[in-house]
Order: C-alpha cells, then sequence, then structure tokens
C-alpha cells in the first residue's frame, strides 16, 4: 500500500508522464493546411492579446476585445483542422478514461500552489502592483461577466494552443507550445503573467502528451483561471 508520497507520485506520473496508448496522429496531408491556419492565428491572436491586456480597468473596450481574442483562438484552432479529446490513466490503470477527474485535481493543484506563492508576491510592491491592475478588471467590471470571459477564453487557448499548435508541430511539441504561449503574454508587461503562463503551458502540454486530447488541458486551465479570479483577489488582501 503506497504512503502520501508514493500516492503523488503515482498521481503525476499518470497525470503528466506516462503517454496512453493509441493517440490519434493528423494524416501527412492534412499537417501543411494545418500549419499555415496555426501560424496566421498566432500572429492575429498575439496582437489582439497584448492589445486586450493593456486595455485599462474599467473601460467597457475590454469586454469586447476579450470576445474578439476568444474567437481568434477558437475560430482558428476549429479551422485547423480536426481535434480529439483524449484518453487519461484510470486510478486502477486497466483501462483508459476521459481525464476529467485528474485535471481537476491537478488544476486545484496547481492553483493552490500559485495562491501560496501570492502571499510572497504580495509582499513585493514591484512585482504586486501590476498583479493589482490585471485585477481591476473584475473589481470595476462586472464579474460575472468576467468571470464568462475568463472560463470562455480558457477553453479557446487550449483548443489552440494544446490543441491545433501542438498537432502542427513535428517534434518538441511541449517546449514549442509552452514559449509560444509564455510569449503571448510578454505585451502585457507583467511579468508574473509571463511566467504563470510558462507554468502553466508547460502542466497543460505535458497532460496534452499524455492524454493525447484536449479535454484534460482545458478542464485544468479553467479550474486554475477560474480559482485565481475568485481567490486571488481576498489572498493578496490578507497581506495589507
Amino acid at each position: 500500500m503506497r504512503g502520501p508520497i508514493g500516492e503523488l507520485r503515482a498521481f503525476i506520473d499518470a497525470a503528466l508522464l506516462d503517454p496512453v496508448e493509441g493517440q490519434r496522429e493528423d494524416p501527412p496531408e492534412a499537417r501543411t493546411r494545418r500549419r499555415v491556419v496555426v501560424a496566421l492565428t498566432f500572429v492575429v491572436g498575439s496582437i489582439v492579446l497584448a492589445w486586450t491586456l493593456r486595455i485599462p480597468a474599467g473601460d467597457p473596450l475590454f469586454y469586447p476585445a476579450s470576445i474578439t481574442l476568444a474567437a481568434v483562438w477558437g475560430v482558428g484552432a476549429l479551422a485547423s483542422g480536426p481535434l480529439h479529446f483524449g484518453r487519461g490513466h484510470t486510478r486502477g490503470g486497466e483501462r483508459k478514461a476521459r481525464p476529467i477527474v485528474q485535471s481537476l485535481a491537478l488544476g486545484t493543484l496547481l492553483l493552490a500552489i500559485f495562491l501560496v506563492g501570492s502571499l510572497v508576491v504580495a509582499r513585493i510592491p514591484v512585482l504586486r502592483e501590476p498583479v493589482d491592475d490585471l485585477l481591476d478588471h473584475a473589481r470595476f467590471g462586472s464579474l460575472p461577466v468576467v468571470l464568462a470571459i475568463t472560463m470562455i477564453n480558457g477553453v479557446v487557448e487550449e483548443l489552440y494552443f494544446r490543441g491545433a499548435l501542438y498537432a502542427a508541430l513535428p517534434s518538441h511539441a511541449v517546449t514549442v507550445t509552452t514559449v509560444l504561449y509564455a510569449l503571448t503574454t510578454i505585451g502585457s508587461g507583467i511579468p508574473l503573467l509571463v511566467l504563470a503562463a510558462a507554468i502553466l503551458g508547460l502542466v497543460t502540454a505535458l497532460q496534452r502528451r499524455v492524454t493525447g486530447g484536449i479535454l484534460g488541458p482545458i478542464i485544468t486551465h479553467v479550474t486554475w483561471s477560474t480559482g485565481m479570479l475568485l481567490l486571488l483577489p481576498p489572498a493578496l488582501e490578507l497581506t495589507r
């Protein structure tokens, strides 16, 4: 019988390290089309994302800009070719299933790590102030609308980065998608957002490699991003 450390290692192996068998890949004739669509989408999406993140809090332009961004990632991903949900390891390992509970647990674990880290960040003004500015969109705007936008963007970002882009790459897909995902956030001017994107991008890319699909990354991303939106502000308030 495994102890807590053994259970954690088994979970990490199953969720992030041990690929399931029977994953589907694009046929050769579909790869060129996917790569062209993916490249065009990346350029447009990066520009729209940089513009969106620089819109001041309280500006009503933030909402249509965020919807436009979601449309770019989502339409580009779906236009690139078929995407698959993928399958993950079950606890017993005797069969494969949709990676739902596993991804919820992974997203929650990631959220907990970030919230603990925020208690350190909150004590460093040069790091805290840009994060406060980003969270002002929820403070000064409509929280339900911002929450809905956060969830939608979490889904479409995974459709594109861990779906279309990952499938378009001939090799080193985990590394390339992680780096490109982090680079899209540089235009925000918020170093911690770039770091968060790199960590989240790496975790979801490893999930994509293990499961062969987008369902696990979507669940992990949405769990983390909605949790950060709702829990990070009160966590930061504890340190004031």
